[in-house]
């Protein structure tokens, strides 16, 4: 696979230099000439010294036969400048972009970027993961379907408890795919299931439907 990366920071280095120990072709785009020739000297020709926002640059790089194309430079603009650059004028099919204000993630999304990565809000999943206090966890974000993949442990004191799936008030778009349950296998819940505390069920749904979700099979 060829892989273009934009942003020779840390992010980018070791990016780099992972993707290259799995066997990738990548070629890393670093706007900055003594960052780009540092990075040249220890990893050779994977470095090309330019600005991956510039349609000229891209070329230059062959971004027209890129099967990826991954901006991570520290400006939450140059990495959505860079991927729509590669999408609509090279035609890669998969761009994805490091989101520095987890505010611009709902804009690179409706602008066409394939996939965001903010790390706030990775930190914030883990925490949300670890705090009883925080149920809903997002595993999964599906872009082209709008759809988000999210995990919601059910909590003693739920008035779901005991309940089988049929009576929940469910928002119409979401779907309950999985339910696991310790000490068992994981079982796909139909509408005869009934929940337990401390299931931990795994849904399919709309984002603006999350709180509707999070109220049905939680709610006290």
């Amino acid at each position: 696979m060829y892989i273009i990366v934009v942003g020779g920071g840390r992010v980018g280095y070791y990016l780099t230099k992972a993707l290259l120990s799995e066997g990738h072709e990548v070629l890393m785009i670093e706007k900055n000439a003594t960052v780009s020739k540092t990075i040249a000297d220890e990893l050779g020709s994977v470095c090309l010294h330019g600005d991956g926002c510039e349609a000229a640059t891209l070329d230059g790089a062959g971004t027209a036969r890129a099967d990826m194309l991954i901006a991570v430079t520290g400006d939450d603009e140059d990495n959505l400048v860079a991927c729509q650059v590669a999408k609509h004028k090279f035609n890669v099919p998969r761009t994805i972009a490091r989101v520095r204000n987890p505010q611009h993630e709902a804009i690179f999304k409706k602008l066409g970027i394939d996939v965001t990565v903010s790390s706030t809000n990775i930190i914030l999943e883990h925490i949300e993961h670890e705090v009883p206090s925080h149920p809903l966890m997002h595993l999964l974000t599906i872009s082209d379907k709008g759809l988000e993949v999210v995990e919601i442990k059910i909590p003693a004191g739920s008035a779901s408890v005991g309940k089988t799936i049929k009576e929940l008030s469910l928002p119409p778009e979401s779907i309950l795919s999985l339910i696991i349950r310790k000490e068992r296998k994981p079982i796909v819940p139909t509408s005869n299931t009934i929940l337990k505390a401390e299931d931990q069920v795994v849904a399919v749904t709309p984002p603006e439907s999350e709180d509707a979700l999070r109220a049905a099979l939680i709610g006290r």
